[in-house]
């Protein structure tokens, strides 16, 4: 299915965080949605999943109208998220943070819970396969039993990555996923986001700061700049085109180059930079 945003805006009182935005993410796509810090990168992330609504404008996932809807309805539609600020729940296992997002997919409920039918045990050993299969892909096997703010930065954020897997989407979200890791787990990451897509059948949007990766893993480009579309492209075309060096460089002629290819700026990575 494809996610369709068509004049998208969203206001906090005096501030619009974003304006007329619009874009078209088709089956199977990975797609990067860019910017400088404050573009409204999150914001639109947010109005999708469902966390804001917007002041107008559509976005349709299929044939259903996401914007009316709550963040859990959002997520029954097939959409599952990743937050630029990681949200594990401290007091659980890195398995057992995997089996919470495990609802949606649950074919017994209370009563086989209650009675531990022989229904409820399959479905629990399906699910706890299925968790252990995706900590394995994400290298995270290890980990299983080891509480989840344990594990090392890059760890974190993987394992959310495997948690919004657990919910069988069909769309996800990832803000920031390299955020925290050096060059070689972005890397493996990059390989990582094509696997799913390629394995799972999915669409993935991604919020980045680390244009290496961008630039290496998605197939098409959407540039904010204070909320508003500013280019929209191939790699290649959105790494050429003048407004976006503007954007980020703060000066039309500056040569993409100065200021490194990583885009990786600072512990975390909290500044953009467009790779050569």
């Amino acid at each position: 299915m494809k996610l369709e945003l068509a004049h998208v805006a969203k206001s906090f009182g005096g501030l619009r965080a974003v304006s007329d935005v619009g874009f078209v993410l088709p089956p199977r796509a990975i797609f990067g949605l860019i910017g400088p810090n404050g573009a409204g990168k999150t914001t639109v992330f947010n109005l999708i999943s469902g966390v804001y609504r917007a002041d107008a404008g559509t976005i349709r996932f299929g044939d259903v109208e996401l914007g009316r809807l709550a963040p859990a309805e959002v997520a029954s539609r097939g959409v599952a998220r990743t937050f630029q600020n990681i949200r594990l729940f401290a007091q659980l296992t890195a398995l057992e943070n995997l089996l919470v997002a495990c609802e949606r997919t649950r074919t017994t409920h209370l009563a086989g819970a209650l009675l531990r039918s022989p229904a409820y045990h399959r479905d629990e050993a399906r699910m706890r396969a299925r968790a252990m299969d995706l900590l394995d892909v994400f290298g995270l096997a290890d980990a299983a039993f080891a509480p989840s703010t344990s594990l090392p930065y890059g760890s974190q954020r993987r394992l959310e990555i495997a948690r919004a897997m657990m919910l069988e989407p069909r769309l996800v979200l990832l803000d920031e996923p390299a955020a925290g890791m050096n060059h070689t787990e972005a890397d493996a990451l990059g390989a990582q986001i094509r696997w799913l897509r390629d394995t799972f059948d999915v669409s993935i949007l991604v919020v980045e700061h680390n244009m290496r990766l961008v630039m290496e893993v998605c197939e098409a480009i959407h540039v904010l700049d204070h909320g508003v579309t500013i280019a929209h492209g191939t790699p290649a075309e959105i790494r050429a085109d003048p407004r976006v060096i503007a954007a980020y460089l703060g000066q039309e002629d500056a040569p993409p180059r100065e200021r490194g290819e990583s885009g990786e700026s600072g512990e975390r990575g909290e500044r953009d930079e467009v790779a050569p």
